[in-house]
């Protein structure tokens, strides 16, 4: 087979072990899986009702304009429903934009650490990229901006950024957004956005109807907790999305997906408690960082990433064989940290109990 030469050179994206699995290797009767980000409070009661009530036929192909969500999406942002296009979760979205945008001859800037399907899809694409170091956790704007030439396409901003869990404040954001040239796409991924309780946070919707070369991609997947359901979106002017539509593959977001969405998006009530129950959650950890002496970033996610002074991958397999699946931060570019989904009250203390018996054991 005559493979591109750069998939070769790829290895596929390793989500988190499953609790199947880590049940059966460690004999485990329970497992609290704290390793991608989802939503410990489940989804909005709202999102099951439409889900049990459905009678769409599975036989039938799903809406591929996505017409309800659509609507209800565009009413609830504001904006006009040719501004919107959706993607079988926002990694789907970057999967497009890459494909649109990327070529041999093109270059992509993006921070790293970051989240690494910016780089993955632009290998496969042939694309040249330019990886700009963290400051501090931070992305480094100037830097980026440094790196732009004749041949750059696409720049990609994470904020909140994952792993760090930071954001941009308005301020950076929009004096970068005002120096990068109209010809190349700024994608901004706000995966977490309803978590961000930053009062110097921009208004990211209002920011694309303000400048022609921005997109802004959010999911259903975190606090929405549709994660298994896979519906993301992403939000740009007409031009835009006019561009990528013909590189989204058609039915792309399942029947299934957009009547839970349709729904949840409705059940602001919901998501706003998660919030306030992330946020408290978030306070657990900093407590214990404090009362370790550990490092960690202050998290604008429902995520933390905390240096343990250790091998991430140590850390990684003791809290496995205590029945907590975090992610080891080795493989995100933090060889001495661990990334730990915020659970509910009881779940962070259980998490933090074990991880505090493994540090006492150094």
């Amino acid at each position: 087979m005559r493979w591109k030469e750069q998939l070769l050179q790829l290895t596929p994206y390793q989500p988190g072990k499953s609790i199947e699995a880590v049940k059966r290797q460690y004999k485990l009767d329970k497992i609290v899986k704290l390793a991608s980000n989802e939503n410990p409070f489940g989804c909005s009661s709202q999102a099951l009702d439409a889900l049990q009530s459905n009678q769409t036929s599975l036989a039938i192909y799903p809406d591929g304009y996505a017409t309800t969500l659509r609507e209800t999406l565009s009413a609830f942002l504001q904006v006009d429903e040719e501004e919107l296009i959706f993607g079988n979760g926002s990694d789907n979205l970057i999967q497009i934009i890459s494909r649109a945008l990327l070529h041999p001859n093109a270059n992509t800037i993006m921070a790293t650490p970051s989240f690494s399907q910016y780089k993955h899809n632009a290998v496969i694409e042939g694309a040249v990229c330019k990886e700009i170091p963290l400051v501090n956790g931070n992305h480094d704007l100037d830097a980026m901006l440094a790196a732009i030439d004749d041949q750059t396409n696409v720049i990609w901003l994470c904020s909140p950024n994952n792993p760090t869990g930071t954001y941009i404040p308005e301020s950076k954001l929009n004096t970068f957004l005002e120096k990068v040239p109209a010809d190349i796409l700024i994608v901004l991924d706000e995966a977490y956005y309803e978590y961000v309780v930053a009062e110097d946070y921009y208004d990211s919707i209002k920011l694309a109807q303000k400048y022609e070369n921005l997109i802004v991609l959010r999911t259903f997947s975190k606090i929405y907790g549709l994660a298994a359901l896979r519906i993301g979106y992403g939000v740009a002017n007409r031009t835009i999305i006019k561009a990528l539509e013909p590189a989204r593959e058609p039915f792309n977001v399942n029947s299934l997906g957009l009547l839970a969405a349709s729904a949840a998006i409705k059940d602001q009530e919901f998501i706003n408690n998660c919030k306030e129950k992330n946020r408290q959650g978030l306070e657990q950890f900093y407590e214990f960082c404090r009362k370790y002496e550990l490092d960690y970033y202050p998290s604008q996610t429902n995520f933390i990433l905390i240096d343990c002074k250790t091998d991430g991958d140590l850390v990684f397999e003791n809290l496995m064989q205590r029945g907590y699946i975090v992610r080891s931060g080795k493989a995100l570019g933090f060889p001495t940290g661990v990334r730990i989904t915020v659970g509910s009250s009881e779940q962070n203390e259980g998490v933090l109990n074990a991880l505090g018996e493994f540090l006492s054991q150094k």
